[in-house]
């Protein structure tokens, strides 16, 4: 029979308060393990996640504040837009649109382009004023990496992974159309809304690429500026697929997590440390996984010469400096965390670096035993490239005597010493 979820809902009430006045509440020989294990059971069965995904948000929220996230994700999102400021000005662009029959308000006093979309009469993907390019169908919480950035007039910016466009175009609209934005994504498929976005949108100093953005730096480098919007798990945005509750697991979690590394450290080469207006990175997910966030951000401070600074944005979360078991550097305080629940807007998380030197540090001291490790090997080698008369001494001395080659390696020298006889005669 199908589970009652009217008598699990009245379970999981019943445990959360036990949980939180434990020494007065419990039963009696019934353990807080034996009921956080039941907890996330019901949790699992009402809200339809997978166990994976459940126990990994109750390490990141307090109990209490998992349910208020857990609720925000059964809601959608309002839907927002951003003002083309390359076209015309918010006040002008929301009177049309309550002409229309929209009914809309701006977005928050941290932004001066969004406006928030509470109902309306036509659709909002097809009104003239859209067609014409005055507006972007747009998350808030995309508004915030590209304010994050602070784009200047005149800088050479890349937006390493830009499908389909949105934060391209809210650069652009920054810069005035000044400068350079290269906008490139890894898949040919999803540029083609880029195209389509910034022809409408007016973008004229944009020229688009499809380039894997791990090979960038052997591509092109010297940016002032570098957006990482890098692709994850999107654990932010289960509100706008459902599908992430139960489709994602350990393996790709870590499959997302080693990708973001691989292109944050090509987005950090991309950088000029000597830019004068620049040298910053702003790396962002759609995902609240320590693994995917604080773990790379930590990652990128250890292997380049890269500190972490103020996002420049007042609201959020800070970032974890320890999770569990983990310590990660004490400047993961000004990362930003952003929630459904805390402020209506996707899941996010942004952290902006600031790049101080071109050189590449070499690898950690921890690191060099594994190298040592596997030097050894190419010894035998050596000695078989090594010239012919240095090998009969070495053949003659004690330390060749008790350290013989292996039978493979003699028939090989034999053979070449065979080659080389016609050639000197």
């Amino acid at each position: 029979e199908p589970p009652d979820l009217h008598v699990i809902h009245q379970r999981i009430q019943g445990n959360m308060e036990v949980l939180q006045d434990f020494g007065v509440k419990r039963e009696e020989g019934r353990s807080r393990q034996e009921y956080l294990a039941q907890l996330r059971r019901d949790m699992a069965a009402y809200y339809s996640y997978s166990d994976y995904l459940l126990t990994k948000l109750m390490d990141i929220f307090p109990l209490p504040e998992l349910i208020k996230f857990l609720e925000a994700n059964e809601v959608p999102r309002p839907v927002t837009i951003r003002t083309n400021t390359l076209k015309t000005r918010r006040r002008d662009l929301a009177q049309a649109l309550i002409n229309r029959g929209v009914n809309l308000d701006p977005l928050g006093k941290w932004s001066k382009t969004g406006l928030v979309i509470y109902d309306s009469t036509v659709p909002i993907g097809a009104t003239p004023e859209y067609l014409a390019g005055h507006y972007m169908l747009q998350g808030a919480s995309s508004l915030l990496p590209v304010m994050a950035l602070a784009p200047q007039e005149n800088e050479r910016i890349l937006d390493m992974c830009c499908a389909p466009g949105g934060k391209t175009s809210y650069i652009a609209q920054l810069m005035k159309n000044t400068g350079m934005i290269l906008a490139n994504d890894s898949s040919a498929e999803r540029l083609r809304s880029v195209v389509g976005n910034l022809h409408r949108l007016g973008v004229t100093n944009a020229v688009v690429s499809n380039c894997d953005g791990r090979q960038f730096p052997k591509v092109l480098g010297g940016f002032d500026r570098v957006l990482l919007d890098a692709p994850c798990s999107g654990t932010g945005v289960i509100s706008k697929d459902p599908a992430v509750k139960t489709n994602k697991d350990e393996k790709d979690i870590l499959r997302c997590a080693h990708l973001q590394k691989e292109l944050i450290l090509s987005a950090i080469d991309s950088v000029n440390a000597a830019s004068e207006t620049g040298g910053y990175i702003v790396y962002c997910t759609c995902s609240i996984m320590v693994e995917e966030n604080e773990w790379v951000v930590d990652y990128a401070l250890k292997k380049r010469n890269v500190r972490l600074v103020a996002t420049g944005l007042d609201f959020g979360k800070e970032g974890f400096t320890r999770f569990k078991d983990r310590r990660f550097h004490p400047s993961l305080k000004s990362t930003r965390r952003f929630y459904p629940h805390t402020h209506n807007m996707d899941g996010f998380f942004i952290a902006k670096f600031k790049k101080f030197s071109n050189a590449i540090p070499q690898a950690q001291k921890d690191e060099e035993p594994a190298v040592e490790a596997a030097a050894p090997p190419a010894v035998p080698d050596t000695i078989i490239t090594e010239p012919l008369p240095k090998k009969k001494k070495l053949e003659g001395s004690k330390g060749d005597k008790e350290q013989k080659l292996p039978q493979p390696a003699l028939k090989k020298k034999r053979s070449l010493q065979a080659q080389r006889r016609p050639l000197r005669a």
